[in-house]
């Protein structure tokens, strides 16, 4: 512990000053020595990556911090490295959300279509990012992973490399916390199950007691993400299905709903966010600023840094905490093959991810999980190979798509659109 590096790639991020505010905020628990902030984009890296230097000298850091565009320089001698790439930005997001529309199908960024084509583009990046920590980076090196779809990324890496890897989100702990908060108590126990972004808690019991509260809690304290709009949560739904779901499940339950409203909107999510990202730029480049400032609340990354930097010490220190990760399988969901990727409740320390049994479920949450961990699979296998029969067929197994008319054409658009990011299939 005396010399750690910690290596952010997609540093020129806004979410970034979250991130280095949980780094200083925990600085005794995971005592970096040295951060190299890489990004492609240098002018947003030395706006932002300034910020960050500032950041962390007001909080007393007195190591090195390195912004860099090359990857091999980020990633040398790097004990944990962060990502957070949004390959195409904002742009490529924009017509994710758009062209999907079209067709009268969700282009949301991590769910559906839009998330299909997020994973296109990204797990390339990130399975380099992998095979070059290997050569670069420190003997047990981590990668924490925050950029989106992060289960299918997820997904990809675990099965294809050898890498240390955590798929993480910050639904997870911002859905505990709401709990915490509705039961006002952090004195329970609970058992959480499903994918990244398809997820419920199943089991909320007070220490000392019997009572699953589950019944009582569904539909009042799911995680309200500021990215997702919320839905009305009726009693036989909530009879059908008595979990607190994570707020994408939304997508799922009210497919028409969330469609309907997207269609009616006058902005997409992506261009709200072009503009936020835009006005939080103007105000990183401030020379006196050295804090994050308020404004970042609004672009959805609640307790980013938080749920990174705990799960980094806990394997750091061989603390063996308990968190809510993206992880393989082994056996915790009895239903789920052992190497399918799932998000639940793991033990994290030096020798790495324990998964912990899942009990509680129902043959909805079963159901619903096979289905689009099968739409994941052949999404990575689509990504890394540039196949067209294996991304059609991802498409046809997703439940909010699977009809051949509409997934077709509207894959053929989206991939031209994404023609100069997505090499893979236009060899």
């Amino acid at each position: 512990m005396s010399e750690l590096k910690a290596a952010v790639i997609g540093a020129g991020s806004t979410y970034t000053p979250e991130l280095i505010e949980g780094f200083t905020k925990y600085r005794e628990d995971l005592p970096f020595t040295k951060f190299a902030l890489m990004d492609i984009d240098e002018n947003r890296l030395d706006i932002v990556g300034s910020l960050a230097k500032r950041q962390l000298e007001k909080a007393g850091f007195d190591g090195e911090v390195v912004l860099t565009s090359d990857l091999k320089r980020a990633l040398d001698g790097a004990d944990f490295v962060f990502g957070q790439v949004r390959v195409g930005k904002m742009a490529a997001r924009i017509k994710d959300e758009k062209i999907p529309l079209k067709y009268k199908m969700l282009g949301q960024e991590t769910t559906g279509a839009g998330g299909f084509m997020k994973a296109l583009r990204t797990v390339p990046v990130i399975l380099e990012v992998a095979e070059k920590m290997k050569q670069y980076s420190a003997p047990g090196a981590w990668l924490i992973n925050f950029s989106n779809p992060s289960g299918i990324i997820a997904e990809a890496v675990l099965n294809n490399t050898d890498t240390n890897m955590i798929g993480l989100c910050n639904c997870p702990i911002n859905m505990i916390k709401e709990v915490a908060d509705t039961i006002e108590t952090t004195d329970f126990d609970y058992e959480y199950v499903g994918l990244n972004h398809l997820s419920w808690i199943t089991s909320v019991i007070k220490h000392g007691e019997t009572e699953n509260l589950v019944n009582a809690l569904s539909g009042k304290a799911a995680s309200s993400m500021k990215n997702v709009p919320e839905i009305d949560y009726d009693e036989a739904l909530l009879r059908a299905i008595p979990y607190i779901p994570s707020s994408y499940l939304g997508y799922f339950y009210a497919r028409n709903q969330q469609i309907k409203k997207c269609l009616k909107a006058k902005k997409t999510r992506g261009e709200i966010c072009l503009e936020l990202e835009n006005e939080l730029l103007k105000k990183y480049a401030d020379l006196n600023l050295d804090v994050k400032p308020k404004e970042l609340e609004q672009r959805g990354g609640a307790l980013y840094s938080t749920a990174a930097v705990a799960a980094a010490q806990s394997i750091a220190n061989d603390k063996r905490e308990i968190h809510v990760v993206a992880a393989k399988n082994n056996g915790a969901v009895p239903f789920m093959e052992d190497n399918d990727v799932v998000e639940v409740k793991c033990e994290l320390g030096k020798n790495g991810i324990k998964p912990l049994p899942v009990k509680e479920y129902n043959e909805y949450v079963k159901g619903l999980m096979r289905a689009v961990k099968a739409y994941e699979k052949l999404t990575a296998a689509a990504a890394i190979t540039g196949d067209r029969d294996k991304a059609l067929a991802a498409l046809m197994a997703h439940p909010l798509i699977g009809d051949y008319d509409t997934a077709a054409p509207m894959l053929a658009e989206m991939l031209e659109a994404n023609r100069e990011l997505l090499p893979r299939f236009f060899s």
